[in-house]
């Protein structure tokens, strides 16, 4: 069986990315011939796959897609037949692995009602229902209850064709204990002194992630607290907007930026919590690798993922709707109790127990079953 893939942009760091990396290299394991079409790779390339970029520029994002979608569209109807799986939304697909949240939900609670008329937005809206409209055909991968039910509320009928998937973890996310050296070996690295208070948060797309909830909640501190704490952000994205509202709220001097890196489990153990306080996110990765690493989780309900900080009893979950005074005060709350709360047990107790990390077997058994297998 041949395999097409689909995905407008590939980068190592980003959590679609590392899906799509994931399935294609249990494909490959398993024997199938798999394609790879995008407009830009950045990172290694798994042996195995035929890479095919695809040749096209545009002014505008809307614009590109555009030209991506029709150009795939040609060389597919020339080239042997395959299943085509989208890890973005377009016309087409055989598969969709929804990596994204519901756009037509997103565009209604986060933006104003003058972005409906707009050309991106028909865009979008259009893409999106050529996947979950009725009488569509595509199969649909999701990876949280939040999911199912948005697609349902805006797409009603689009149900039997939701497929739930387990996460999909990586092992060496998966520890036994806290690692006290690491712990202090990355303070030393960074400087910072041993019971400073250390915040992380992780992610590409520093907007959609609310670092600037995360920064504004650090800046609400009490003094006492806000004196110890230090924030490191890791992710794909430009920093300047963050620096300087971080500038602004006087908390420069307290914060590191880093673009996205390998050693995210150094930052895992070496960190007091971690705060993902995102507007609206399909998942959220970090949350699970947080918890399994025994790092306690403070984040929003707005995450896919938020239901396993709950069930782990890794953390607390703000409400929704969003509101950043809450953020504030579990985020003080939670800094005077560290290490006297049980959400480091917990966490990794969830790690050893739940299935956490068979994603991407589950993904290709069904692509297997909606193709009706070799």
């Amino acid at each position: 069986m041949k395999l097409s893939f689909l995905i407008y942009h590939y980068f190592p760091y980003g959590g679609q990315q590392r899906d799509l990396y994931r399935i294609v290299s249990e494909c490959i394991k398993r024997g199938y011939e798999v394609d790879v079409y995008t407009i830009r790779w950045q990172g290694p390339v798994p042996e195995g796959i035929n890479l095919i970029l695809v040749p096209v520029r545009a002014a505008t994002r809307v614009s590109l897609y555009k030209k991506f979608s029709a150009w795939v569209r040609n060389a597919l109807q020339s080239a042997e037949p395959s299943v085509v799986f989208g890890f973005n939304k377009m016309p087409f697909l055989d598969i969709y692995f929804a990596a994204d949240p519901c756009f037509v939900e997103k565009a209604e609670a986060q933006r104003g009602a003058y972005y409906k008329y707009t050309s991106r937005f028909r865009h979008f809206r259009n893409y999106e229902n050529e996947v979950f409209g009725n009488r569509r055909k595509t199969q649909i991968m999701i990876l949280s209850p939040q999911q199912r039910e948005a697609f349902e509320k805006y797409y009603p009928g689009c149900g039997s064709r939701l497929h739930d998937l387990p996460p999909g973890i990586s092992l060496d996310r998966k520890v036994q204990k806290r690692c006290c050296e690491t712990r202090q070996n990355l303070r030393i690295e960074f400087g910072f002194k041993k019971n400073d208070f250390l915040l992380l948060q992780i992610g590409s797309g520093f907007k959609v992630k609310g670092v600037d909830r995360t920064l504004r909640a650090i800046a609400s501190l009490p003094e006492d607290l806000k004196r110890r704490t230090h924030f490191i952000l890791i992710g794909q994205d430009a920093s300047s907007k963050v620096a300087r509202l971080a500038g602004r709220l006087k908390i420069f001097d307290q914060c590191t930026i880093l673009p996205g890196r390998d050693d995210i489990p150094r930052f895992l153990a070496a960190s007091d919590l971690m705060v993902h306080p995102a507007y609206l996110e399909s998942a959220g990765y970090v949350l699970l690798e947080a918890t399994i690493a025994g790092l306690p989780v403070l984040t929003t309900a707005t995450c896919g993922y938020a239901f396993h900080v709950e069930q782990a009893k890794s953390g607390l979950i703000c409400s929704s709707p969003f509101n950043q005074a809450e953020l504030n005060l579990k985020l003080s709350q939670m800094l005077r109790v560290l290490g006297k709360e049980k959400w480091t047990e917990n966490g990794l107790e969830y790690g050893r127990k739940a299935d956490l990390y068979s994603m991407p077997k589950r993904a290709v058994d069904l692509i297997e079953k909606f193709s009706g297998g070799v």
